[in-house]
């Protein structure tokens, strides 16, 4: 089997150096312009260039998303924007708009595009049509099933990209108006207010309440998980296996990704499939916040699918802090502290290379 990319997101420098260190082969972060997501803390681009040499140094790559669906008035400096992310050296653009695809491709023939989810590709001809275009890579509807992969990647030649775990939109591959309806914010051109993850009082039609308070109706979905099908997309030739989530927090991003290189390594080692899903996901689980599911990708969801009443399930460990320098020799560390924890808290610290390891405060 092909040795896949896996993909890790980040909404600030530390968070990217964190996916590196975990072992992502490649980082997609968000610039301040033309980039959903704007309420991640995103890059400027001193902040991208940083991070390109960062990525770079530690053989990673790094790819800005170019993703919004711009207005007239939003392509103001759109060409400069491009022509510097290209100086900076960055090695991709994930772009949504066609016409954003093209002038990426006309500046910089060294940099590649990549084709967001957002233009829900799911078949052959699409595929062909944005190779024809100059289109580098295509990051696949979510609503593409194992068999649309095998068939996609098998006729056609442009390098697939899929999402393998993290938050799914309730709509077609994100193209959601309910946050410009419910608050006049735009979530193609990075104003997402998550309307519906939140929680509504339903009525019936003779206007009785349907739930009681501590049921109140959702209508999101659970996140996406692909541990049980990841062996099955690395045989499929996935080129890039994609993690969501640039808002997370730097402990997600740890846990997530280094769960995920592990499970990649171990299951092209030959090792047991069952054991190996089993364990990732016992890591994944001290840092989710939603339940999980297997997305599109050998069924059409059910109802199971959705988060209908509630929207987490309690994730089992705290972040506290981060490892700044270890001493081998005192056996001492340096951290820099991220939350309260107190004497006789049991604890655990784990790295990219290191088996978890469990102490008590004292």
């Amino acid at each position: 089997m092909i040795r896949p990319e896996l993909l890790a997101p980040a909404g600030d420098l530390p968070r990217l150096k964190t996916a590196v260190h975990f072992g992502a082969d490649a980082v997609y972060i968000g610039g301040k312009k033309f980039s959903l997501r704007s309420r991640a803390s995103n890059f400027d681009l001193a902040d991208i260039e940083e991070g390109v040499k960062y990525a770079h140094s530690h053989q990673a790559k790094l790819y800005v998303t170019v993703n919004m669906i711009p207005h007239q008035e939003d392509l103001e400096g759109l060409h400069d924007y491009l022509k510097a992310l290209d100086q900076i050296g960055v090695d991709a653009v994930i772009v949504a708009s066609l016409y954003i695809a093209q002038v990426a491709r006309k500046i910089s023939q060294r940099m590649e595009v990549h084709l967001s989810t957002q233009q829900s590709s799911a078949n052959i001809e699409t595929l062909n049509f944005y190779k024809a275009m100059g289109v580098d890579r295509v990051v696949l509807a979510r609503e593409c099933s194992l068999e649309d992969i095998r068939q996609i990647v098998e006729g056609q030649s442009l390098p697939i990209e899929v999402f393998i775990h993290g938050g799914m939109c309730v709509n077609i591959s994100g193209r959601c108006t309910l946050s410009n309806y419910m608050t006049l914010r735009d979530a193609n051109r990075g104003g997402c207010a998550q309307s519906c993850r939140w929680k509504y009082f339903c009525l019936d039609e003779e206007n009785q309440p349907v739930h009681d308070e501590n049921t109140l109706f959702s209508m999101s979905s659970k996140d996406l998980n692909a541990t049980f099908v990841l062996s099955d997309l690395i045989s499929l030739g996935v080129s890039s296996l994609k993690i969501e989530g640039r808002m997370k927090s730097e402990y997600y991003l740890a846990t997530v990704v280094g769960a995920y290189r592990r499970l990649i390594d171990d299951l092209l080692s030959g090792k047991n499939e069952k054991e190996c899903v089993e364990l990732c996901n016992l890591q994944l689980a001290k840092a989710e916040n939603r339940e999980t599911f297997d997305g599109f990708f050998l069924k059409k969801p059910s109802a199971k699918g959705h988060l209908y009443d509630k929207n987490g399930t309690g994730i089992t460990q705290e972040f506290l802090a981060t490892v700044i320098s270890y001493d081998a020799l005192s056996q001492m560390a340096t951290i820099e502290v991220r939350n309260h924890f107190s004497k006789g808290w049991l604890c655990e610290a784990f790295g990219p290379k290191t088996n978890h390891l469990q102490f008590t405060v004292t």
